[in-house]
């Protein structure tokens, strides 16, 4: 099968590689549609950290926002699974550890990650391998597309409900990409009157088209009181910046990655008597975000600029925008034969 492979910072391959088998207790997956995210981008360029953690190395097969039908199942799985539309967990954890047995796979310290982790390759294939005790299956109403952005979503989905907004409260998202945005209609439709606040240099006519009125830069944010405030950007300053915006007694939940630390004054913290939260992983948050989905309750499909190939994977990475993008900030990939 045709699989798009990292070989080195800034290097790839479409390569012709083994179609995976379906080992015991996996299953293999026909892939329709993967996301490109910003954790690709960073393995891409060689600044991902789990590659100087000895986490992940070089040559890899990305790809872990995915969705696609079940093709074959290993021993000791359920076959009612062939033929199923999926999407999957990311985390893998041991299953053994105290983490995983209380719930947590995701924090595992052992844990494998889909296209990302513990040399588990990713779904930017045409077929993809993952233990069947990852998948969840989608409903008819949930398409392909929809299934990439389950991933996504779970995480987002996990920092709206960390905010906790009331119905009438203020919540303001650091950052208007792809995360920011679904952080956003999670909040939305939790009944928080939404702001966003983006780069200056960045025109809020897309966020405005998805229905948020209240979009800002840091000059022409205005003197309101957040209940809530959600970093979803990757700027080391922001952390900081939420704390000083949020309301006393408010929440600041923490979603976004900087390339290098972040500064919070606990004193700030404990003076305003404020809940901070961090977020790591969708996993607890996916089944919720399916049937956010199927209900309508949330829709992101717009979110999605255009959908590529694999021989188009590299240039994608690499931050340029296919001819004929919409302004979306997420690319999906099908990487299946003829496309």
């Amino acid at each position: 099968m045709r699989a798009f492979v990292l070989t080195g910072p800034g290097a790839y391959e479409v390569q012709e590689v083994p179609a995976p088998v379906a080992v015991p207790g996996e299953v293999v997956v026909d892939v329709e549609r993967v996301g490109v995210c910003g954790t690709d981008m960073e393995f891409f360029t060689g600044a991902m950290a789990y590659l100087h953690q000895g986490h992940s190395t070089y040559p890899m097969r990305p790809g872990h926002e995915w969705a696609g039908r079940v093709a074959a199942v290993g021993d000791g799985v359920d076959p009612g699974w062939i033929g199923r539309r999926v999407m999957g967990d990311t985390m893998l954890g041991c299953g053994g550890c105290r983490r995983c047995l209380r719930g947590h796979q995701h924090v595992c310290e052992r844990r494998q990650e889909v296209g990302i982790r513990g040399a588990r390759a990713g779904a930017l294939a045409e077929q993809l391998a993952v233990p069947a005790s990852s998948l969840h299956a989608l409903p008819e109403s949930v398409d392909a597309a929809l299934g990439a952005l389950v991933e996504p979503g779970g995480n987002a989905l996990r920092a709206a409900r960390a905010a906790a907004p009331g119905t009438g409260d203020r919540a303001l998202v650091l950052g208007a990409g792809t995360i920011g945005l679904l952080v956003a209609m999670f909040l939305r439709a939790a009944g928080a009157e939404v702001h966003l606040l983006d780069r200056a240099d960045k025109s809020p006519d897309f966020a405005h088209a998805l229905g948020f009125a209240h979009v800002w830069d840091e000059h022409s944010l205005p003197d309101l009181p957040f209940d809530a405030v959600v970093d979803a950007s990757n700027a080391a300053r922001l952390p900081e910046k939420a704390l000083e915006l949020v309301e006393p007694s408010g929440r600041v939940v923490h979603i976004g990655l900087a390339g290098e630390p972040s500064r919070i004054d606990t004193r700030t913290l404990v003076l305003k008597d404020v809940t901070a939260v961090g977020i790591l992983s969708a996993s607890p948050g996916l089944d919720d975000t399916i049937r956010a989905y199927a209900s309508g309750a949330v829709d992101p499909r717009p979110l999605v600029a255009a959908t590529v190939s694999l021989d188009e994977v590299g240039p994608v990475l690499a931050g340029e925008r296919p001819e004929g993008a919409g302004p979306g900030p997420k690319m999906h990939v099908n990487p299946g034969p003829g496309v």
